[in-house]
């Protein structure tokens, strides 16, 4: 049994919801407190076991590189102020995993994008984890989605419950459950009209995929938005073998939503002891 010790995370996208604050940078590299998004993403799959982060960037990304590779000026100025702790935590941040980038040459989609990843990928399972989504948990959500796919040895996507006004957003799982975390999936349905939505589980940016997948996103199909859509591949596996929906433990948070990503910074801010007890204060206040 092969282990999953690579995740792709796609950060091609132009961000345009955050527009002025992308327009000379990367949506993924705003800040909830004092980390980007990006990075809270990357310790989440560095806690449950990943080796290997693959990102597929564009032309636009490279604040991400550079966030994730070595700063000798900035350790230079460090060493000199003495300044051991925050030296300490940069110096984790390029050592946290060995990262690789390819690049997304055209914006052809999810699907195409992760299909980008192929030859790095090669012929093992492995994660992806959208840019722009945050699950506070304490079990990292893509360690549950790898414990379900150890077990069962085929593609799992990580879903939470939302609201039934709210199903027209998201891919919506039809479920077949198996325990109340775990489902298999007959049908997943991208953003389908509410009346229609067959479950309240929706697809939230964290999958294990299995490398069959590369042979469907080849084909090149064409779904919504006139883009290769990986739902459109996993519905296409689903309907030959096997696929999972794990219910993860956790708060999910969509950052590429700017309500989303205050919430949060506030959820992550009332965790902290300096920010707990004057945010709290402050919050009620207003």
């Amino acid at each position: 049994m092969k282990k999953v010790r690579k995740a792709v995370i796609p950060v091609a996208g132009l961000g345009t919801r955050f527009l002025p604050a992308t327009k000379a940078q990367p949506k993924e590299m705003l800040t909830v407190i004092d980390k980007p998004i990006i990075q809270y993403i990357v310790e989440e799959a560095v806690a449950a076991g990943i080796e290997q982060i693959i990102f597929v960037t564009s032309s636009t990304k490279r604040a991400i590189e550079d966030h994730f590779d070595r700063n000798f000026e900035l350790e230079y100025r460090l060493r000199q102020k003495k300044k051991t702790a925050e030296m300490k935590d940069i110096l984790r941040i390029s050592d946290m995993a060995k990262f690789v980038y390819v690049r997304q040459k055209t914006p052809k989609g999810l699907g195409h994008a992760i299909y980008t990843a192929k030859d790095v990928v090669g012929d093992e399972p492995f994660a992806v984890m959208s840019g722009d989504d945050i699950i506070d948990a304490r079990v990292p959500a893509i360690k549950q989605l790898i414990q379900v796919y150890d077990k069962y040895q085929d593609i799992v996507v990580g879903v939470t419950q939302v609201p039934k006004k709210e199903t027209s957003k998201y891919g919506i799982v039809d479920p077949i459950y198996i325990d109340d975390k775990t489902s298999e999936i007959k049908k997943i349905i991208e953003k389908p009209k509410v009346e229609k939505a067959p479950s309240r589980l929706a697809v939230t940016g964290r999958y294990v995929l299995t490398p069959e997948i590369f042979n469907i996103l080849g084909k090149g199909k064409k779904g919504a938005g006139g883009e290769i859509q990986l739902t459109d591949a996993m519905a296409e596996h689903i309907r030959k073998r096997a696929g999972y929906a794990c219910t993860y433990s956790g708060d999910y948070y969509d950052c590429g939503n700017k309500l989303e990503f205050i919430k949060a910074t506030i959820n992550y801010a009332v965790k902290r002891k300096e920010f707990r007890g004057p945010l709290k204060r402050y919050l009620k206040k207003i």
